[in-house]
């Protein structure tokens, strides 16, 4: 009676081992693929890069956008400083950064290489869907102000001469010295284009660094400098701004430019877009002066601000 229980038991244990070379020898589950961290609603989170240009602006909205998401998102926010727009641009197509405050009538007028002025609306409007269809980039909504370029002097030399309009430097500008950013001097939307619809022959041009500009025409380095509209420099320093006369400049409304794939990925990221008309020209001066001549740093303003209006 023993023989066929000694049988039994030789071929269960023979089975087992033929189970287990099948199996790899292991009795182990195999290791779930690991899942992305998600946030409050289930979302997904990630990091991603936010480009800047090189000036100040730039920079602090990006700290802004930084910080918005931080705060309001399980995502992380790395800050990556760039140079200027065909950088910055050029980084966003190559998923280097996946997204940079730009500007509509750079967008407009310098990628997309047009050149009729129009209605801000009708501006971003263009800008929207071209980008969309050539690049899959999309830009969100507009923040509010309008950060055109202007032309500034000392406020002293403009009552002297008796300015008002970017015209009635045509009288002078032989005499005088122009002090811009290097991309100003070579863009078609700046000096070149500029001194082609007004007819400007400056005595001399300096190229300067966007943190300089203000304190080379303070000091009497240069005489007319590229300004822009929003910086808190120009009453600081007892500046003024003429007047476009000629309406050169396009409507140059910030937003957040956007990589469409990012935005698919992370829809969190649409708490941008409550940064909608929530920051108009005086604002935005008044800002870049905190940082600029208070000596707060970005971080520092953007968190102010975007207390005092309760996103975080």
């Amino acid at each position: 009676m023993k023989q066929p229980r000694k049988s039994l038991l030789l071929f269960l244990s023979l089975l087992l081992v033929f189970s287990l070379a099948l199996t790899g020898c292991s009795t182990e589950a195999p290791a779930e693929p690991a899942e992305e961290p998600t946030g409050e609603n289930g979302e997904e989170g990630g990091t991603i890069a936010i480009g800047t240009k090189n000036f100040t602006e730039s920079i602090l909205l990006a700290h802004i956008f930084r910080v918005l998401i931080e705060e309001n998102t399980n995502m992380t926010v790395e800050i990556t400083e760039l140079g200027g727009t065909i950088i910055a641009f050029e980084a966003l197509q190559n998923d280097n950064i996946q997204m940079y405050p730009e500007y509509t009538g750079t967008g407009y007028i310098t990628l997309l290489e047009e050149t009729e002025i129009l209605p801000a609306e009708e501006t971003y409007d263009i800008v929207q869907q071209e980008f969309q269809e050539r690049w899959d980039l999309t830009w969100m909504e507009p923040l509010g102000f309008n950060n055109t370029y202007t032309l500034a002097l000392r406020q002293s030399m403009i009552d002297e001469l008796g300015l008002e309009t970017f015209s009635d430097l045509l009288e002078h500008d032989q005499d005088l010295t122009f002090g811009a950013t290097m991309e100003f001097v070579e863009r078609q939307d700046g000096l070149p284009g500029l001194s082609e619809l007004y007819g400007f022959e400056f005595g001399n041009v300096m190229g300067l660094d966007p943190g300089l500009m203000y304190t080379a025409v303070r000091s009497e380095d240069v005489d007319v400098i590229s300004a822009f509209a929003t910086d808190g420099r120009i009453p600081a320093y007892e500046l003024g701004i003429l007047e476009d006369d000629l309406n050169f400049f396009p409507p140059y409304f910030a937003a957040p430019l956007v990589r469409m794939d990012t935005l698919e990925q992370y829809p969190q990221l649409e708490i941008l877009n409550e940064l909608h008309n929530m920051i108009d020209d005086e604002l935005m001066a008044e800002l870049n002066y905190q940082v600029d001549e208070l000596g707060m740093t970005e971080d520092e303003v953007a968190r102010e601000f975007l207390s005092s209006i309760d996103l975080i």
